[in-house]
């Protein structure tokens, strides 16, 4: 359920269609707009396996858990609806050190759990450099 709530709350932030988003100086390399949502699709169900299995280690996991999906619904609010893009990018940078360390947690409870988290890992990080590179471009 968590998983699922951190994917609405972030759909709901999420503006692809607004004059802003469609003005901005994006890199060639940015996926077309389907690719993101076949990913995260895919993302949370691996998320929320990985959580179930390596929720049951303590609190510890389940705190970080807990922050890193916060971080993930808290993104396009900060891109989309504030229109912040450098702030973005650090967010995004933030969330792709949490996920790295989630899945290191979970790792070490539960491998297959970890495994689950790698590819969530993979994509915080090109969402990182994605983010940087469109702050990068469109600066004020």
């Amino acid at each position: 359920m968590p998983v699922v709530l951190t994917a609405l709350v972030g759909t709901a932030g999420t503006d692809v269609s607004s004059d802003w988003y469609r003005r901005l100086d994006t890199p060639r390399w940015q996926p077309p707009g389907p690719v993101f949502g076949i990913a995260w699709t895919a993302l949370y169900a691996l998320m929320a396996v990985a959580g179930a299995r390596a929720g049951r280690s303590g609190r510890g996991f389940r705190r970080a858990y807990a922050a890193n999906l916060a971080l993930n619904a808290a993104w396009p609010w900060v891109f989309f609806r504030a229109h912040r893009p450098p702030l973005a990018a650090a967010e995004a940078a933030l969330l792709a050190t949490s996920t790295a360390d989630l899945a290191r947690r979970a790792w070490s409870v539960d491998r297959t759990a970890g495994a689950l988290l790698l590819p969530y890992a993979g994509w915080t990080a090109f969402a990182t450099a994605l983010s940087t590179e469109i702050a990068r471009r469109n600066r004020a």
